[in-house]
């Protein structure tokens, strides 16, 4: 009996071996190659064949989504500090900002996001991620609306989108000053008039 138990254990730990090896290699293909990386290119480097790589992750976006829960750390951390701020139009720019950077984290990631929020499919790995984003997006939204700095007809769900929008130009090569004016276009959109700057 005590035998067949550590027969067990062993394919386990060679399981959580490899998945941590896949998403150790993943994070490194996509910072490298963006998110249409290949997915084979990912196993070889890994030490396993593709159908290991397929039996843990099914498709790319399941992948995808694994690697972005391993980074999503530094954006609990943020959220942390932008909780302190006590200033709710500013923990709303300040969280927009923290969401395309962390979009802009991989060459292609914001189109992937897009998709996810935008279909709404249970069955995508990405949008549980997104879901909850856009859900802490509504959160800062509507903190910033019982202020009076945001418009009453503003979701979460926009601002998500928009933050992707911006990432996605980003990842362009576009220019860190036309960005700022695009920030700011999008700002003069969702803020109330009697506080845009």
């Amino acid at each position: 009996m005590n035998v067949s138990k550590q027969q067990g254990r062993k394919p386990r730990a060679d399981v959580q071996r490899n998945r941590a090896a896949l998403l150790e290699t993943a994070q490194r293909h996509f910072l490298q190659h963006g998110v249409g990386t290949s997915l084979e290119a990912v196993a070889k480097e890994a030490g396993v064949g593709p159908g290991t790589l397929y039996r843990h992750f099914p498709t790319r976006e399941a992948l995808l989504a694994a690697v972005l829960q391993t980074r999503s750390e530094e954006l609990v951390a943020r959220q942390a500090d932008i909780e302190r701020l006590g200033d709710a139009a500013q923990a709303l720019e300040q969280w927009l900002r923290a969401m395309e950077e962390y979009f802009s984290a991989f060459s292609g990631l914001p189109d992937p996001l897009m998709a996810a929020a935008r279909a709404q499919e249970p069955d995508n790995p990405l949008t549980i991620p997104c879901d909850i984003l856009i859900t802490a997006t509504d959160q800062y939204v509507k903190a910033a609306q019982n202020a009076g700095h945001v418009r009453a007809s503003v979701r979460g769900h926009d601002l998500f989108l928009a933050a992707c929008s911006v990432a996605w130009i980003k990842g362009t090569g576009m220019e860190e000053e036309s960005l700022d004016r695009l920030r700011s276009l999008i700002a003069s959109g969702y803020r109330e008039r009697d506080v845009q700057a």
